[in-house]
């Protein structure tokens, strides 16, 4: 019989968020165009609200505002992000992706799909809807949806 821990759930949780890292590093890498972590997950977050702020961002990641500064300058260097002035307030700049942002997000969240169709393959429907309703309780209890 094997002895449990009181920290069981945070060991499995741990292992499957390095598993989805290790897998998104490996994306990154082969088909991400030379994107960091945290340039993925900004764009990313631009691509799904569009015309938000850096404030915006800042606020959803915990980030320094200096980091999403930087990361989001790269972004726009690179053609991936655009920004516009905020027509209610002229020193705020409202940010969303471009076609070519839009299309590397596709790319990498084709990827998410895949590893997340590898990972439930053993579940039936059932069993994945009871996995989500348990995360969503778990989230709920972290606070962090």
């Amino acid at each position: 019989m094997t002895r449990q821990t009181n920290t069981d759930v945070l060991d499995r949780l741990h292992n499957i968020t390095h598993g989805l890292r290790r897998h998104l590093r490996e994306a990154m890498r082969n088909d991400g165009e030379g994107l960091g972590s945290m340039e993925a997950r900004c764009l990313a977050f631009f691509a799904r609200h569009d015309g938000a702020t850096q404030r915006d961002l800042v606020q959803h990641s915990g980030r320094d505002k200096a980091q999403i500064a930087r990361v989001v300058k790269l972004l726009l260097e690179r053609g991936l992000l655009q920004s516009r002035p905020d027509p209610d307030d002229g020193r705020c700049q409202r940010v969303s992706a471009t076609a070519a942002g839009l299309a590397l997000r596709r790319r990498m969240q084709q990827h998410l799909v895949r590893f997340e169709k590898t990972m439930t393959a053993g579940l039936d429907e059932s069993e994945r809807s009871t996995l989500l309703a348990l995360l969503d309780r778990l989230q709920d209890a972290v606070g962090t949806s």
